[in-house]
């Protein structure tokens, strides 16, 4: 198609016709371009792989006859679910020899998404590690039906399967999912009291403190993905997880500073050494005490922390 550029446009121009507006291709796909990422995130766990999969389908979107489309919202989304099921069965493969645990990358994001209660649970970091425990399909399926609220029929045509195939799947995908989601929705008040409950105590290493904010059955988890010291399996048990933050954070005090953010919808902290984001902490909240304890190390997962990410459903 003439005048198309081969990388995918972004908000800030690509595909300009002679009037510097764009051409229709360009127009559609910047008006759905932060919802195909948001599909793309959430299937992929991944900032870097959902941009990829943006820009395979803005290769394909390039090449469609317009006049044959008759919903672009859907077709474009049909094109990214598809990118991103091939990109997410891949990735599995790849994640077999990741170097330690793998945590989703963490997205600073706007207010607005926090705003979105629905939008912000399905991109909270406990969320998509609840969502690794599905196959790709079911993945797929959960992500359009329960999220972006496409028909089973749409979804039958990303997926290639039939509707009736697609509703016994989105029901095993749901079954699942609520199973091992946060048992009840979370605020995003209460969650960023507990984690200014949680960041007094890391910082005055008060052990009491940090045991009172601390379910006894709380879980950490370090992605340091091979570049950065993090533990090497999850840490359980609120003594385990106090003695271990209370030995790290003690050994680089005064070099730390934390400061609260929105990352994935809910409050959580960063963590800078000598300026420098280092770490970021992410937390699952449970009748008001920690359950989880989520540390993004991997420097190659935190490019995304500097300037929000929009996300749209």
């Amino acid at each position: 198609m003439a005048g198309m550029s081969r990388t995918a446009p972004d908000d800030r121009g690509g595909g300009m016709g002679r009037d510097d507006r764009p051409d229709p291709a360009t127009e559609a796909f910047l008006a759905h371009r932060n919802l195909l990422f948001t599909v793309a995130y959430e299937m992929l766990g991944s900032a870097a792989d959902a941009e990829d999969v943006l820009q395979e389908t803005w290769l394909r979107w390039a090449g469609v006859d317009l006049a044959e489309v008759q919903n672009q919202r859907a077709y474009l989304v049909r094109i990214t679910t598809r990118q991103a099921l091939s990109r997410l069965r891949s990735l599995g493969r790849r994640k077999e020899s990741y170097v330690g645990s793998w945590l989703p990358e963490p997205l600073l994001t706007a207010p607005d998404v926090a705003e979105d209660v629905e939008l912000a649970d399905s991109v909270s970091i406990a969320m998509l590690l609840v969502l690794e425990t599905l196959t790709p399909t079911e993945r797929a399926v959960f992500v359009l039906r329960e999220v972006f609220d496409l028909t089973y029929d749409e979804i039958a045509k990303a997926v290639d399967k039939s509707p009736a195939a697609v509703r016994q799947i989105a029901h095993r995908a749901r079954s699942h999912v609520a199973a091992r989601r946060p048992r009840g929705v979370v605020s995003a008040a209460e969650t960023r009291d507990a984690i200014e409950a949680f960041q007094r105590a890391v910082e005055t290493g008060d052990m009491q403190r940090l045991l009172d904010i601390l379910a006894p059955d709380v879980v950490l988890v370090g992605d340091g993905g091979g570049l950065k010291q993090a533990v090497p399996r999850p840490i359980v048990g609120s003594d385990k997880v106090a003695r271990l933050l209370a030995a790290g954070l003690g050994r680089v005090a005064g070099a730390v500073s934390m400061q609260p953010a929105q990352v994935n919808g809910y409050p959580a902290l960063i963590m800078r050494l000598d300026g420098e984001i280092d770490t970021v902490v992410a937390v699952r909240i449970d009748d008001g005490l920690v359950t989880g304890l989520y540390a993004v190390r991997n420097p190659e997962k935190l490019s995304h922390m500097e300037q929000e990410t929009a996300l749209r459903r």
